[in-house]
């Protein structure tokens, strides 16, 4: 399961479970067929600032903060108003987005973990992808187009 669906499914547990652990959330999180990691948890927990708050019942629970509305991943937010373009040739691609949106469009790149992608280098305006394989140049340029609404 990619990351983002993996956030989706916490956020959604914390909502409509009291969750006292991580331990927890982990065994609700097997319950619905998703299985992950200890450490993988504690990063995800701290991407999405879950925090613990005191419960009725003496102890704390995780609560999702106020700032988090939206559960969409990042990168379909970004994209439709950042990227420009893409191109690439073997295993890179560069990326093209507005004056500044490089940095956040690769941050979410990363974020999404997706499997065709080791790593992005951004600029102001540019990002670096390097895939896997030059396989895998046509398949993610077509997804970013996709993303972006172009």
């Amino acid at each position: 399961m990619h990351k983002p669906q993996r956030h989706s499914e916490i956020l959604d547990i914390v909502r409509h479970k009291r969750v006292h652990s991580q331990e927890v959330l982990r065994e609700q999180l097997a319950r619905r067929g998703v299985d992950v990691a200890q450490a993988t948890l504690s990063r995800d927990i701290r991407e999405l600032g879950l925090v613990k708050v005191p419960d009725d019942e003496g102890g704390s629970a995780y609560t999702i903060p106020t700032h988090i509305t939206d559960p969409t991943p990042a990168l379909a937010r970004l994209l439709p108003a950042l990227y420009l373009g893409a191109d690439g040739v073997g295993n890179l691609l560069v990326v093209k987005t507005l004056t500044g949106g490089a940095q956040p469009i690769a941050v979410a790149l990363d974020w999404e973990e997706w499997p065709e992608i080791v790593g992005t280098v951004a600029g102001d305006d540019t990002i670096l992808v390097i895939l896997r394989s030059p396989t895998h140049l046509d398949s993610v340029s077509t997804r970013l187009r996709g993303l972006a609404g172009s």
